[in-house]
């Protein structure tokens, strides 16, 4: 039988054909989303003044037990492990639904339709969004549980953004199948909606706080024990967090504020720019705190971290003119910070490659996994 045929109890089993169904619906929506984008600029990573970095021979990765600076070649062949292997057993995959009525930490709220916001004359750092209201949300949680779990031993997890995610749960089969990772649970989170300043989803990723991760400490977590019967770990060392964009800001934003509860981050197309709203004086510059002030003038936390950007990534995609909109230099600043306080860290610059580039994810997910969990037992 299917490890992931559906059931007809609550919370159900996702059938294989529909979670793959889904999966090209959103791979098609990303791809649509990308081609409304305009056109960036291309950065050649041996600029001066971006970190150096070893030139990789076109098509290969990184090697998974290497920190440092990395460049990929223009060819982004997808990597053998996001795909099936019939010798590989298959975890399930377990759906359960949330919403703000049951929720503490997160009422709601929306963006109007085709609204943004506008600088703010006296300030160009802040952006005045006026069309942003309260609006309730629903959610889904997909689990992935790994076929070699043992029901009743605790496990080490990781908690991705912007879910389902279904290149992780493929990915998984296969690394936990090689014992090149450990036996891991994958809880994918949906996001509440939107994108940016006055979106749900801006509210929680974006924000410079430890909100969002006290939400699935508190909310989250809980549930996930309970409708999948699973036990998770408390160590930090044992638990990681992913995302593209704005999901990757908030990965580093888990566990830059609560380390006690995360060591582990992998962030394709972090978000480290200005793009927290509300504005907020502890942090006026949002995610760019980051690179500017937080990790150059922090003593170094506990965290390893993964990360990449393409070559033809963001570059101011809205009205404000504030020289903390460009995901390139966001991301090669995050570099030169975290080597210069002694991180774990490993930075791939992806040539021929866009914004959460989906080839790029394809090709490096694998390397990129096991590398976040080098040091932990197999």
């Amino acid at each position: 039988m299917n490890p992931r045929a559906s059931k007809t109890n609550l919370p159900m089993l996702r059938p294989r054909c529909a979670a793959i169904l889904t999966g090209f619906l959103t791979v098609t929506a990303l791809a649509a989303a990308q081609t409304s984008r305009p056109t960036y600029p291309t950065r050649d990573p041996h600029t001066p003044g971006y970190v150096q970095a070893t030139q990789l021979p076109d098509g290969a990765v990184p090697p998974a037990d290497k920190d440092g600076n990395f460049i990929l070649g223009p060819t982004h062949p997808p990597a053998p492990e996001l795909s099936d292997h019939p010798s590989a057993p298959q975890g399930n995959v377990i759906e359960f639904t949330m919403t703000s009525a049951d929720s503490k930490f997160y009422p709601g709220i929306a963006r109007d339709p085709g609204t943004f916001g506008t600088p703010d004359p006296n300030d160009p750092d802040r952006l005045i969004v006026t069309t942003s209201h309260p609006q309730p949300w629903t959610r889904t949680i997909d689990v992935y549980v790994p076929q070699q779990y043992v029901p009743g031993s605790v496990a080490p997890f990781i908690v991705g953004a912007d879910g389902p995610d279904l290149s992780l749960f493929t990915a998984l089969d296969n690394l936990i199948a090689e014992h090149r990772v450990p036996v891991i649970v994958a809880i994918s989170i949906q996001n509440g909606g939107g994108d940016a300043q006055g979106s749900e989803r801006g509210l929680e990723y974006d924000t410079m706080s430890g909100k969002y991760a006290e939400w699935v400490e508190d909310e989250v977590l809980p549930l996930v024990e309970a409708k999948c019967n699973v036990k998770l770990t408390r160590d930090p060392n044992g638990r990681a967090a992913m995302g593209g964009s704005s999901g990757g800001a908030v990965s580093l934003i888990m566990a830059w504020y609560h380390p006690e509860w995360y060591h582990r981050v992998l962030a394709y197309s972090g978000t480290w720019i200005n793009q927290q709203w509300p504005w907020d004086p502890a942090t006026p510059h949002g995610a760019w705190g980051f690179v500017d002030n937080l990790i150059p003038n922090s003593p170094r936390k506990p965290i390893r971290i993964w990360m990449e950007v393409g070559d033809r990534d963001l570059y101011n995609p809205n009205d404000m003119r504030d020289g903390m909109h460009d995901w390139v230099v966001a991301n090669e600043k995050m570099a030169a910070a975290l080597a210069k306080q002694h991180y774990h860290y490993q930075f791939v610059f992806a040539e021929n490659a866009g914004h959460v580039d989906h080839a790029t994810k394809l090709q490096t997910l694998p390397e990129a996994l096991e590398y976040l969990w080098q040091g932990y037992p197999k």
